[in-house]
């Protein structure tokens, strides 16, 4: 059978060629045919998702084991009513958020998905991809596209066609070529068929987004652990060794720093690596392949299945990888890795925690934060991180010189009274302060955490939420006070007034703001300092224990 090799890289070329292709592509599909079709994700190997003998063919083409049910991609929510029953409202609040996107819902299917589509499943996993050519597509053959990622069953996914072409030349009919995929992982997988929702697979919709949208979520144990013989899979991606390369994958999970030096101590002449660009240096006698940046994940989702894919071009007899934390798309990147390599996991790091504190003035952070300090905490003080970089970052300060002219002295010394007279007498030029501040500390901050070894520590910063300094934490805490007590502190404290005390708090964001977007609340109600570190340490202590037993069993 030959290939045919579509290219639509060029969507702003000759109007009519393009429909053309498109036409052509979605006439395969019509009658029976297999294409390799482009996605944000991955690229997938698609027949029509309600034709039994096309979506058979699919198993036949990658490889694939028969009870691994399929994805149908549709154009929109309109199309869900065709093809699902029992539909939750929930699924049209999912839907008008993040769709077209990397979301597959679960759903009760209708009698018109064959078997074949569903490994015989009462449900349908169902998404709208986000990518111009595979909608068009979709609309000019007028079906849902079964699809799963269009490698060899057990290959690391295609991130280009010329990845589809290298496993499905010659065993179907079609390939459009809609160019390199921007988002690298496979889509994530949300069960809607029970309550609360379960992750099933995570993928390039992080987690977090999901609930703070959704409220909590649970999460399968198929996402850290391997499903047992005789468990079915109810979404792909769940059972089987998926993304393997030929070489066994052994994954280092833990701080960046612990996790490269753990390599190093194993590696041979003949091991690969797949390490983050800072540690690349290391294994200059290996072959090696890089993720990207440790702080930007990314770049490490984009990378991630072309730095498995590549190994097997090569002759190395074992590979290690450096693994993400499960924060963000590191969850998604680090299932990847870990199903590469049948879950033999080691753990380098599994004692470290940091945890953000924030809420407003009289609440009690600072005892809050030597409660932290008592159990051998170290706080990360985020406000003299950034004093530091002012004496020290020449980028930093040409950036804030240009937009606040003569804040600086000849001598090169910030003039802090005058460029605070500038920022906090209008808001639009604070918050033009603080996007410099942020676009400079987060990445020396993401430096400074990836490098922290076992310990316990605090980040201490002002607009922790704001800033996207609670992504490097593992819990966020507000730390609330009732109004009256946060009065009384205030005025003890700072020798004010009760009315110039009242009119600070107002002018900060109430609780309710660190309440929503925080993961855990601390409340001090106590008359003393003393009495609330004592309650916080207790709370702390708890805490911690926790997220430890977490890590300790790949929890998220």
């Amino acid at each position: 059978m030959q290939t045919i090799y579509y290219d639509l890289r060029d969507t702003k070329g000759q109007q009519k060629e393009i429909e053309d292709k498109i036409s052509a592509a979605a006439k395969i599909l019509r009658e029976g045919g297999l294409v390799g079709i482009p996605t944000e994700t991955v690229y997938g190997l698609g027949a029509n998702g309600l034709d039994g003998k096309a979506v058979k063919r699919i198993f036949e083409a990658k490889g694939r084991p028969q009870d691994n049910p399929l994805i149908l991609h549709i154009t929109g929510p309109q199309w869900l009513p065709r093809y699902c029953a029992d539909i939750p409202p929930i699924a049209y609040v999912l839907a008008r958020k993040f769709w077209p996107g990397p979301l597959t819902m679960i759903l009760k299917r209708r009698a018109i998905v064959p078997d074949e589509t569903t490994a015989g499943l009462d449900t349908v996993g169902i998404r709208c991809p986000n990518h111009p050519v595979t909608l068009a597509i979709i609309r000019e053959a007028g079906i849902p596209i079964a699809a799963p990622s269009a490698n060899t069953s057990g290959r690391p996914s295609c991130t280009t066609a010329q990845d589809v072409l290298e496993d499905m030349d010659g065993k179907i009919e079609g390939v459009v070529d809609g160019g390199a995929c921007a988002v690298g992982v496979e889509s994530t997988i949300l069960d809607l068929t029970c309550e609360p929702p379960r992750l099933l697979r995570p993928g390039g919709l992080p987690l977090e987004d999901l609930e703070r949208l959704i409220g909590h979520i649970d999460v399968d144990k198929a996402v850290t652990t391997p499903l047992q013989e005789g468990e079915k899979p109810k979404a792909p991606g769940m059972k089987y060794r998926h993304y393997a390369p030929k070489a066994p994958v052994t994954v280092m999970t833990g701080a960046p720093g612990a996790a490269a030096r753990e390599i190093q101590r194993r590696v041979g002449p003949t091991s690969g690596v797949i390490c983050f660009d800072e540690y690349a240096h290391l294994f200059a006698q290996q072959e090696v392949h890089t993720l990207g940046p440790s702080t930007d994940k990314l770049a490490q989702a984009q990378r991630v299945f072309d730095a498995l894919r590549t190994f097997d071009e090569s002759t190395v007899t074992e590979i290690y990888a450096q693994c993400p934390d499960n924060r963000g798309l590191g969850l998604a990147i680090g299932n990847r890795l870990k199903k590469a390599a049948g879950f033999h996991i080691v753990e380098t790091d599994s004692q470290r925690v940091v945890l953000g504190l924030t809420g407003g003035t009289g609440a009690g952070k600072t005892s809050a934060l030597r409660a932290i300090a008592e159990l051998g905490g170290t706080i990360i003080d985020c406000d003299a991180v950034y004093h530091k970089m002012l004496e020290e970052n020449q980028e930093l300060r040409n950036a804030i010189n240009e937009k606040f002219p003569g804040v600086f002295t000849a001598e090169g010394k910030l003039n802090r009274q005058k460029l605070g007279q500038e920022v906090f007498a209008k808001k639009d030029r604070l918050e033009q302060l603080n996007a410099i501040v942020y676009r400079f500390l987060l990445p020396e901050l993401e430096r400074q955490v990836a490098e922290l070894s076992d310990g316990l520590y605090a980040m201490d910063a002002i607009n922790l939420l704001e800033s996207g300094l609670d992504r490097l934490c593992d819990k966020t805490v507000a730390v609330t006070a009732p109004m009256e007590l946060r009065v009384r502190r205030i005025m003890a404290r700072d020798g004010i007034t009760e009315q110039y005390a009242r009119l600070r708090i107002s002018a900060q964001k109430a609780d309710e703001f660190y309440r929503g977007k925080c993961d855990e609340e601390l409340t001090n109600s106590a008359e003393t300092p003393e009495a609330f570190e004592r309650d916080a340490k207790l709370f702390f202590t708890r805490m911690v224990e926790s997220l430890r037993e977490e890590k300790r069993h790949g929890g998220v």
